[in-house]
Protein backbone atom coordinates (compact mmCIF):
# COMPACT_ATOMS: atom_id res chain seq x y z
CA UNK A 1 0.00 0.00 0.00
CA UNK A 2 2.56 1.98 1.09
CA UNK A 3 4.05 1.83 -2.42
CA UNK A 4 0.66 2.20 -4.40
CA UNK A 5 -0.37 5.76 -2.29
CA UNK A 6 1.31 8.50 -4.76
CA UNK A 7 -0.18 11.00 -2.66
CA UNK A 8 1.48 13.79 -0.94
CA UNK A 9 -0.92 15.92 0.31
CA UNK A 10 -3.88 15.64 2.84
CA UNK A 11 -6.93 18.03 1.83
CA UNK A 12 -8.21 20.25 5.11
CA UNK A 13 -10.87 22.77 4.99
CA UNK A 14 -10.09 22.93 1.30
CA UNK A 15 -6.14 23.24 2.01
CA UNK A 16 -3.61 21.05 1.29
CA UNK A 17 -1.45 20.12 4.11
CA UNK A 18 1.55 18.29 2.74
CA UNK A 19 4.60 16.48 4.22
CA UNK A 20 4.96 15.23 7.86
CA UNK A 21 5.36 18.71 9.00
CA UNK A 22 1.73 19.24 8.81
CA UNK A 23 2.14 23.15 7.42
CA UNK A 24 -0.86 24.04 5.12
CA UNK A 25 -0.46 26.31 1.93
CA UNK A 26 -3.52 28.52 2.67
CA UNK A 27 -5.03 28.08 -0.60
CA UNK A 28 -7.22 26.49 -2.36
CA UNK A 29 -5.99 22.81 -3.76
CA UNK A 30 -6.58 21.17 -6.82
CA UNK A 31 -5.31 17.85 -7.30
CA UNK A 32 -2.90 18.49 -10.36
CA UNK A 33 0.39 17.38 -11.62
CA UNK A 34 2.37 19.55 -14.16
CA UNK A 35 4.97 18.71 -17.06
CA UNK A 36 7.96 20.94 -17.18
CA UNK A 37 10.91 20.14 -20.06
CA UNK A 38 14.40 20.08 -19.36
CA UNK A 39 16.02 19.05 -22.60
CA UNK A 40 14.78 17.67 -26.02
CA UNK A 41 15.30 14.20 -24.49
CA UNK A 42 13.86 14.20 -21.15
CA UNK A 43 11.00 15.87 -19.33
CA UNK A 44 10.05 16.22 -15.78
CA UNK A 45 6.46 15.49 -14.24
CA UNK A 46 5.70 16.64 -10.55
CA UNK A 47 2.67 16.11 -9.14
CA UNK A 48 0.51 16.93 -6.11
CA UNK A 49 -2.19 14.66 -5.31
CA UNK A 50 -4.58 14.40 -2.00
CA UNK A 51 -4.98 11.27 0.08
CA UNK A 52 -8.87 12.10 -0.79
CA UNK A 53 -8.98 11.64 -4.53
CA UNK A 54 -6.32 8.17 -4.40
CA UNK A 55 -9.32 6.85 -2.04
CA UNK A 56 -11.72 7.75 -5.00
CA UNK A 57 -9.94 6.25 -6.97
CA UNK A 58 -9.53 2.67 -4.96
CA UNK A 59 -13.63 2.27 -4.49
CA UNK A 60 -13.98 2.88 -7.74
CA UNK A 61 -12.22 0.13 -8.66
CA UNK A 62 -13.49 -2.16 -6.27
CA UNK A 63 -11.10 -5.50 -6.25
CA UNK A 64 -9.13 -4.57 -8.92
CA UNK A 65 -7.23 -1.87 -6.42
CA UNK A 66 -5.61 -5.04 -4.96
CA UNK A 67 -3.38 -5.43 -8.74
CA UNK A 68 -3.63 -2.08 -9.54
CA UNK A 69 -0.44 -0.14 -10.50
CA UNK A 70 0.33 4.06 -10.50
CA UNK A 71 1.48 4.95 -13.83
CA UNK A 72 2.52 8.21 -15.66
CA UNK A 73 0.41 7.86 -18.87
CA UNK A 74 2.78 9.58 -21.68
CA UNK A 75 0.50 10.88 -24.32
CA UNK A 76 1.94 12.30 -27.72
CA UNK A 77 0.07 15.09 -28.76
CA UNK A 78 0.25 15.26 -32.57
CA UNK A 79 -2.08 18.34 -33.94
CA UNK A 80 -1.02 21.78 -32.64
CA UNK A 81 -3.91 22.93 -33.48
CA UNK A 82 -5.91 20.65 -31.56
CA UNK A 83 -5.30 19.30 -28.19
CA UNK A 84 -7.43 16.21 -28.27
CA UNK A 85 -5.46 14.64 -30.81
CA UNK A 86 -3.41 12.65 -28.36
CA UNK A 87 -1.70 8.94 -28.91
CA UNK A 88 -0.60 6.46 -26.68
CA UNK A 89 3.09 6.57 -26.11
CA UNK A 90 3.84 4.19 -23.04
CA UNK A 91 2.50 3.76 -19.58
CA UNK A 92 5.51 4.49 -16.71
CA UNK A 93 5.45 2.52 -13.58
CA UNK A 94 5.60 5.13 -10.63
CA UNK A 95 5.25 4.50 -6.69
CA UNK A 96 4.85 5.88 -3.68
CA UNK A 97 7.03 8.84 -1.73
CA UNK A 98 7.77 10.36 -4.49
CA UNK A 99 6.16 13.77 -5.70
CA UNK A 100 8.32 13.94 -9.49
CA UNK A 101 9.71 11.81 -12.33
CA UNK A 102 11.96 12.28 -14.92
CA UNK A 103 10.87 10.63 -18.47
CA UNK A 104 13.01 10.24 -21.23
CA UNK A 105 11.39 10.98 -24.89
CA UNK A 106 12.55 11.06 -28.36
CA UNK A 107 12.06 12.72 -31.72
CA UNK A 108 12.10 16.27 -31.48
CA UNK A 109 10.70 18.69 -31.35
CA UNK A 110 7.09 16.73 -30.32
CA UNK A 111 4.39 17.73 -28.07
CA UNK A 112 3.70 15.74 -25.14
CA UNK A 113 1.58 15.09 -22.08
CA UNK A 114 0.82 13.55 -19.55
CA UNK A 115 -1.98 11.64 -17.37
CA UNK A 116 -1.04 10.32 -13.50
CA UNK A 117 -3.20 7.72 -12.62
CA UNK A 118 -4.42 3.53 -11.97
CA UNK A 119 -4.45 1.15 -14.38
CA UNK A 120 -5.91 -2.35 -13.72
CA UNK A 121 -4.58 -5.85 -15.03
CA UNK A 122 -7.64 -5.60 -17.31
CA UNK A 123 -5.53 -2.38 -19.25
CA UNK A 124 -8.72 0.01 -17.98
CA UNK A 125 -6.88 3.27 -16.88
CA UNK A 126 -8.28 5.32 -13.44
CA UNK A 127 -7.37 8.97 -14.95
CA UNK A 128 -6.69 11.11 -11.60
CA UNK A 129 -5.48 14.40 -13.47
CA UNK A 130 -4.11 15.29 -16.68
CA UNK A 131 -0.64 17.90 -17.14
CA UNK A 132 -0.18 20.80 -19.53
CA UNK A 133 0.92 20.50 -23.10
CA UNK A 134 4.74 21.28 -23.27
CA UNK A 135 6.83 20.91 -26.92
CA UNK A 136 10.76 19.61 -26.78
CA UNK A 137 12.83 21.94 -28.74
CA UNK A 138 15.28 20.50 -31.20
CA UNK A 139 18.71 19.02 -30.34
CA UNK A 140 20.75 21.97 -29.88
CA UNK A 141 18.95 25.03 -29.91
CA UNK A 142 19.49 25.35 -26.25
CA UNK A 143 22.36 24.62 -24.13
CA UNK A 144 21.41 20.64 -22.26
CA UNK A 145 19.41 21.97 -19.25
CA UNK A 146 20.08 18.76 -17.37
CA UNK A 147 23.63 18.29 -17.81
CA UNK A 148 24.32 17.82 -14.57
CA UNK A 149 20.38 17.58 -13.30
CA UNK A 150 20.71 21.40 -12.43
CA UNK A 151 18.01 22.65 -9.92
CA UNK A 152 15.27 23.80 -12.16
CA UNK A 153 15.53 27.74 -10.09
CA UNK A 154 18.48 27.72 -12.10
CA UNK A 155 17.18 28.29 -15.04
CA UNK A 156 13.34 28.79 -14.15
CA UNK A 157 12.75 31.26 -16.91
CA UNK A 158 13.64 29.46 -19.79
CA UNK A 159 12.18 25.87 -18.37
CA UNK A 160 9.21 27.57 -17.69
CA UNK A 161 8.56 29.09 -21.31
CA UNK A 162 10.00 25.50 -22.79
CA UNK A 163 6.54 24.00 -20.57
CA UNK A 164 4.49 26.71 -22.12
CA UNK A 165 4.14 28.71 -19.27
CA UNK A 166 3.65 31.84 -21.09
CA UNK A 167 1.07 29.86 -23.97
CA UNK A 168 -2.22 31.78 -22.81
CA UNK A 169 -4.05 28.32 -23.39
CA UNK A 170 -1.89 26.06 -20.99
CA UNK A 171 -3.80 27.93 -17.80
CA UNK A 172 -2.66 29.14 -14.48
CA UNK A 173 -1.63 25.27 -13.31
CA UNK A 174 1.59 25.59 -14.22
CA UNK A 175 2.91 28.84 -12.94
CA UNK A 176 1.22 28.46 -9.63
CA UNK A 177 3.69 25.40 -9.62
CA UNK A 178 6.81 26.96 -10.33
CA UNK A 179 5.74 29.77 -8.08
CA UNK A 180 4.89 27.67 -5.21
CA UNK A 181 8.15 26.07 -5.29
CA UNK A 182 10.86 28.40 -6.55
CA UNK A 183 9.18 30.93 -3.95
CA UNK A 184 9.02 33.85 -6.67
CA UNK A 185 6.72 35.48 -8.80
CA UNK A 186 6.89 33.84 -12.17
CA UNK A 187 7.54 36.91 -15.35
CA UNK A 188 4.80 37.44 -17.94
CA UNK A 189 5.10 38.20 -21.64
CA UNK A 190 4.82 41.89 -22.77
CA UNK A 191 3.02 42.18 -25.52
CA UNK A 192 4.16 45.70 -26.05
CA UNK A 193 7.71 44.68 -25.50
CA UNK A 194 8.18 46.95 -22.26
CA UNK A 195 9.79 46.11 -19.66
CA UNK A 196 9.05 45.05 -16.42
CA UNK A 197 10.34 44.80 -12.66
CA UNK A 198 10.91 41.28 -13.20
CA UNK A 199 12.29 41.59 -16.43
CA UNK A 200 14.90 44.32 -14.78
CA UNK A 201 15.60 41.74 -12.34
CA UNK A 202 16.39 38.99 -14.71
CA UNK A 203 18.77 41.13 -16.45
CA UNK A 204 20.61 42.41 -13.23
CA UNK A 205 21.01 38.23 -12.38
CA UNK A 206 22.09 37.88 -15.95
CA UNK A 207 24.79 40.46 -15.28
CA UNK A 208 26.39 38.00 -12.51
CA UNK A 209 25.89 34.76 -13.43
CA UNK A 210 26.22 32.48 -10.08
CA UNK A 211 25.56 28.75 -10.20
CA UNK A 212 25.30 26.61 -7.03
CA UNK A 213 23.88 23.23 -7.01
CA UNK A 214 24.36 19.72 -5.61
CA UNK A 215 23.84 15.88 -6.43
CA UNK A 216 23.56 13.11 -4.56
CA UNK A 217 26.06 9.86 -5.43
CA UNK A 218 25.59 6.67 -4.24
CA UNK A 219 28.19 3.96 -4.37
CA UNK A 220 28.88 0.81 -3.15
CA UNK A 221 29.94 -3.20 -3.54
CA UNK A 222 28.03 -6.57 -3.95
CA UNK A 223 28.82 -9.93 -5.46
CA UNK A 224 30.16 -10.08 -8.94
CA UNK A 225 27.13 -11.06 -11.07
CA UNK A 226 24.45 -9.89 -8.46
CA UNK A 227 21.29 -7.56 -9.33
CA UNK A 228 21.50 -3.92 -7.80
CA UNK A 229 17.83 -1.92 -7.40
CA UNK A 230 17.73 1.58 -6.88
CA UNK A 231 14.16 3.02 -6.51
CA UNK A 232 13.17 0.14 -8.29
CA UNK A 233 15.63 0.89 -11.20
CA UNK A 234 18.86 -1.46 -11.75
CA UNK A 235 22.51 -0.24 -11.31
CA UNK A 236 24.70 -1.05 -13.53
CA UNK A 237 27.60 -3.32 -11.48
CA UNK A 238 31.11 -2.88 -13.04
CA UNK A 239 33.05 -6.31 -13.09
CA UNK A 240 34.34 -6.58 -9.27
CA UNK A 241 30.74 -5.77 -7.87
CA UNK A 242 31.35 -2.12 -7.59
CA UNK A 243 28.95 0.62 -8.58
CA UNK A 244 27.97 4.56 -8.53
CA UNK A 245 25.18 6.29 -9.33
CA UNK A 246 24.74 10.13 -9.51
CA UNK A 247 20.90 11.05 -9.34
CA UNK A 248 19.55 14.43 -8.44
CA UNK A 249 19.18 16.23 -5.21
CA UNK A 250 15.66 18.07 -5.38
CA UNK A 251 14.44 20.64 -2.55
CA UNK A 252 12.68 18.03 -0.68
CA UNK A 253 13.51 14.68 1.66
CA UNK A 254 13.84 11.40 -0.27
CA UNK A 255 13.81 7.93 0.72
CA UNK A 256 15.68 5.83 -1.68
CA UNK A 257 15.81 2.03 -1.15
CA UNK A 258 18.73 0.13 -2.21
CA UNK A 259 18.46 -3.40 -2.51
CA UNK A 260 20.74 -5.80 -3.59
CA UNK A 261 19.66 -9.65 -5.13
CA UNK A 262 21.87 -12.81 -5.28
CA UNK A 263 22.17 -14.50 -8.96
CA UNK A 264 19.94 -17.41 -7.66
CA UNK A 265 17.09 -14.50 -6.30
CA UNK A 266 17.28 -16.46 -2.60
CA UNK A 267 19.34 -13.86 -0.92
CA UNK A 268 18.52 -10.29 -0.90
CA UNK A 269 19.72 -7.23 1.20
CA UNK A 270 17.89 -3.61 1.16
CA UNK A 271 19.84 -0.44 2.47
CA UNK A 272 17.66 2.46 2.76
CA UNK A 273 19.08 6.00 2.17
CA UNK A 274 16.54 8.78 3.29
CA UNK A 275 18.09 12.42 2.57
CA UNK A 276 16.63 16.05 3.05
CA UNK A 277 17.85 19.06 0.58
CA UNK A 278 16.53 23.07 1.46
CA UNK A 279 18.28 25.28 -0.77
CA UNK A 280 17.36 29.15 -0.80
CA UNK A 281 18.46 31.84 -3.15
CA UNK A 282 18.87 34.95 -1.92
CA UNK A 283 18.26 38.32 -3.55
CA UNK A 284 20.30 39.76 -5.76
CA UNK A 285 22.29 43.14 -3.73
CA UNK A 286 22.93 46.18 -5.70
CA UNK A 287 25.23 48.67 -4.72
CA UNK A 288 25.35 52.50 -5.70
CA UNK A 289 28.60 52.88 -8.28
CA UNK A 290 29.52 56.43 -5.91
CA UNK A 291 29.95 54.04 -3.07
Amino acid sequence: MQNKDISNAILVAGSAIRGSTGQSEQTPHKDRVALIVRDSYWLQADWEITRAAVERVRVAMNEKWHSAQPVLRLMAVGDASSNRAEQLIRDIPIHGGVSNWYIDVDEPPSRFRVVIGYLAESERFYPLCRSNIVETPKPDAVNRLDRHWRDIAEDYERIYSLSGGFDANSGGELKEVFEARLQRPMPSRQDDGSGSDTDAALDRHRALPFEVDAELIIFGSTTPGATVLLSGEPVKLRDDGTFTVRVALPDKRQVLPVIAQSRDSMRQRTTVIAVERNTKVMEAVERDQNF
